[in-house]
């Protein structure tokens, strides 16, 4: 396994095609023979899943986070060039070449893993067939996130164009290979295929704890979540459906208990992630400040999600705009921090954990785990997909169980009362904040103010609340051509001045491939 591992770092150098990959090998070794019995297989499929997450990135590229000038002194150059979309040279355990390095390390164990079933005769042959799907599934994930950090979304207008990433379907066998771009749309095309050959088959029965691989459930989130973002909405909600179940409900996080635990911020975001709540479907550990940087702590808050934010824009907005406040609406109410250099108005949700690697000298790695799919996330992908599908009642029940599950109040939801509610809100300026932001989709939607596109945003805005610190918002902003203005908030916590935008096809908002690829040949992203 040792020597296995190191065989996955060579194939992480060759994806970086570093120039100094000679130092490693004249010949690279070949011990994928040893990959010869299901035990074998079963115990390597844990490295095809990534070590490094995109939170940080995606989530200080969005909109969920302002900057609070540069008298704070809570920050570094790397989240400076993140936040200002600028093509990153700083190194950090989550920057991008890092990101990229890592998941092409999974996608290489998981390229590993289907060349030894095949050897054997084929996953049927080798009574492998579930095995077979894991890594079919961690290759397609990994290719999906690379693809949607480092490429624009996926459009039926732009995606036969736009550069995609390199979609690895086997092992490397030799030194230093250079390597094409696929496009945006030939990348959807192999993530689609690998789901359809992976997903007749996954299956929860070999695994110890079912909720850090691809279990049956997971799956059906990722499918959900890729067919949305394909604009395949009958097949998002196919595989939603299969997810959730008909108690769709009883299976959500359970914010009403979350509430009634000890009232500690490590207690509750421990909980957050406990791999036994029906909510969370796949977890999945990184190196990540993630925890510190939507945490009760001054990392990194020159560029907070603060009061501005939530009291304008999204969670305590979403309360007021449903009659009520932060406290009187959620069962788990955002916590809100306030002092010298310190402005943060967040959830209590993913952990910030500590690996030693020297107790005694105190020094280690920041953590944390994260559930990378959830029901309450599926539940509100499959609301968007209906809507898109023009199923305006089916989609306002799924925001209905959705929001009474979140919150202590009992909202009843019709259409007409949300068009109404979203009609009576103007849209959002860089001065003066609103839930409501101008869509730019490259997919049809329908006019502004019509039934659908009032939906779309009540939905998108329940999207930003559920997944709020997680890194998911970037996704529907460049989904949906949101533009996002880089503002200074004053002393008083009010927007001063705008310092950039990032406007509809903006080059910037797919992020710039790692500098050491692009300097050895690799094609890097316009700008």
């Amino acid at each position: 396994m040792k020597m296995n591992r190191y065989i996955i770092y060579v194939l992480a150098a060759l994806v970086f095609v570093a120039s100094s990959c000679e130092k490693f090998l004249d010949v690279m070794p070949d011990n994928r023979t040893e990959l010869d019995n299901t035990e074998k297989i079963r115990a390597f499929l844990t490295s095809a899943y990534p070590e490094t997450d995109y939170m940080l990135l995606t989530e200080f590229m969005s909109d969920n986070v302002d900057d609070y000038g540069e008298n704070n002194p809570n920050h570094d150059r790397f989240i400076d060039q993140v936040f200002a979309w600028e093509d990153v040279t700083e190194s950090d355990n989550e920057d991008p070449e890092m990101l990229w390095g890592n998941t092409y390390i999974a996608i290489a164990a998981a390229n590993q893993v289907i060349e030894a079933i095949d050897n054997l005769g084929g996953p049927e042959a080798a009574g492998m067939q579930a095995e077979y799907a894991e890594a079919h599934l961690c290759r397609a994930y990994n290719h999906f996130i690379l693809t949607s950090v480092f490429a624009h979304s996926y459009s039926s207008t732009y995606s036969k164009t736009d550069l995609g990433v390199t979609y690895m379907l086997q092992p490397e066998q030799g030194l230093n290979p250079k390597y094409d771009r696929q496009t945006v749309a030939e990348c959807y095309d192999l993530i689609d295929k690998d789901l359809q050959v992976a997903l007749p088959h996954v299956s929860d029965s070999y695994y110890t704890v079912p909720k850090y691989h691809f279990n049956k459930k997971a799956a059906y989130a990722f499918a959900t979540q890729f067919y949305l973002f394909y604009e395949k909405y009958d097949l998002a909600v196919k595989y939603a459906d299969l997810c959730l179940g008909s108690a769709t409900a009883a299976v959500l996080r359970d914010w009403k208990y979350t509430a009634s635990m000890t009232q500690d911020q490590e207690v509750i975001r421990n909980h957050y992630i406990d791999a036994s709540l029906s909510c969370n479907l796949m977890l999945l550990t990184a190196y990540s400040k993630m925890g510190l940087c939507f945490g009760p702590y001054s990392t990194y808050s020159r560029y907070s999600h603060g009061n501005y934010l939530a009291t304008n824009e999204d969670a305590i907005a979403l309360a007021t705009l449903m009659g009520s406040n932060n406290s009187g609406f959620y069962h788990q109410a955002m916590k809100i921090y306030s002092a010298t250099n310190l402005d943060k108005v967040i959830f209590w949700k993913i952990p910030y954990l500590f690996e030693y690697t020297d107790p005694v000298a105190q020094i280690g790695y920041y953590r944390t785990v994260y559930p990378a799919f959830s029901t309450d996330l599926v539940l509100l992908e499959r609301a968007e997909a209906k809507i898109l599908s023009n199923d305006y009642e089916g989609a306002v029940k799924d925001m209905e169980i959705w929001i009474n599950n979140i919150s202590k109040r009992n909202n009843s939801l019709t259409v007409d009362d949300i068009v109404s509610k979203m009609n009576a809100v103007e849209y959002s300026a860089w001065d003066a904040s609103t839930v409501k932001k101008h869509l730019n989709p490259e997919f049809e939607i329908d006019a502004e103010g019509t039934t659908q596109e009032c939906l779309l945003q009540f939905c998108l805005l329940l999207k930003r609340v559920e997944t709020l610190g997680q890194g998911q918002r970037l996704f529907d902003v460049k989904r949906y051509g949101i533009e996002i203005e880089r503002r200074i908030i004053s002393a008083a916590g009010m927007p001063l001045k705008v310092v950039d935008k990032l406007e509809v096809r903006d080059p910037r908002r797919a992020l710039q491939i790692p500098l050491k690829v692009t300097d050895a040949g690799y094609t890097p992203n316009p700008r």
